[in-house]
């Protein structure tokens, strides 16, 4: 148990589920989300006092949803898990069956979903990762108060276009959509770790951050993008609010290939190249060994455009 909780376990209110849905002890009563519209404070408000042990703080009645794209068994997801409980021990992980790395925000609407119970706290969903959050936050927990939506630790960076491609961001903006303050966190590797990424960096210096974003309160409609070097967590230079970067699309490549049969198959991939990414982004976050920070808005509407267009159109 996490030295954060030592000593107010008893009274943390209790939860039993039942048809693969969790249910609040009888210290609790149901509470719907935080609704949309209104910003999310951090610490929440209180569940509630227990007459037999003293209140403990509020940072520490929290309940949080920990989901992920690279699927129930990565190790993204246990260091995720272990970042979480190091702020609650209130948390429940509910993540893909398998791999979906790449599928964005896509949801399963032709295709049953399969819950698999773990135990009481982890459950697998064979979908996607928006998939999982709606399970998570529309079944397993439902009209259970969750405070936070976690997704991650994602195996490499999420940072540019991968935005629109991630599961892991998906994930996290499903969690917005539905009224839940969200953080997507990705753990960024280097050649050499490549093979066995090192979320060191990402366990290290995962819960302050989060503790720090929370505290300054998260704005309806706004999810975080929270990417972490490839470095050492001593070794990190620091923490910077970067803009979205853009990487040079031009090394995007189709590598056909022939399986044994002789019949074409073909890889996406990118060819090597000099990038030197433009300051105040993501990627030269990254590149100079920073923790990167993106808040990322719901609402795609370029304002601008809108005005131009109007005038344009007369409408």
């Amino acid at each position: 148990m996490p030295a954060l909780v030592a000593g107010i376990h008893d009274c943390l209110p209790r939860h039993k589920v039942v048809d693969g849905r969790a249910k609040p002890g009888h210290d609790e009563k149901e509470k719907p989300g935080p609704p949309w519209g209104r910003k999310a404070e951090w610490p929440p408000e209180p569940r509630g006092e227990s007459p037999s042990c003293e209140e403990p703080s509020r940072s520490e009645k929290v309940r949080i949803l920990v989901t992920n794209d690279d699927g129930i068994h990565a190790p993204g997801l246990k260091v995720l898990e272990e970042i979480a409980r190091a702020l609650t021990d209130d948390v429940y992980v509910v993540a893909p069956e398998m791999d979906q790395s790449g599928v964005s925000h896509s949801l399963s609407l032709n295709d049953p979903l399969r819950l698999r119970k773990i135990d009481d706290t982890h459950f697998a969903v064979k979908g996607t990762p928006t998939d999982c959050v709606i399970m998570g936050l529309r079944h397993i927990l439902k009209g259970m108060k969750v405070d936070l939506v976690l997704s991650g630790v994602n195996r490499g960076q999420n940072v540019a276009e991968d935005v629109t491609y991630s599961g892991t961001i998906a994930a996290a903006m499903e969690g917005t959509i539905l009224g839940v303050p969200s953080i997507a966190m990705s753990q960024a590797y280097n050649f050499a770790t490549r093979e066995n990424p090192d979320y060191a960096c990402s366990l290290a210096h995962g819960p302050g951050i989060i503790r720090k974003l929370l505290a300054a309160g998260m704005e309806p409609g706004i999810l975080l993008n929270v990417n972490f070097p490839a470095r050492a967590p001593e070794e990190v230079t620091g923490v910077t609010v970067a803009l979205q970067g853009q990487r040079n699309m031009d090394l995007l490549q189709v590598e056909p290939r022939h399986d044994g049969r002789g019949n074409p198959y073909f890889w996406l991939a990118f060819g090597r190249g000099r990038v030197e990414p433009a300051e105040g982004t993501d990627l030269h976050a990254l590149a100079d060994g920073k923790i990167s920070i993106t808040p990322l808005r719901l609402d795609l509407t370029d304002l601008p455009s809108v005005t131009r267009l109007a005038e344009v159109l007369g409408g």
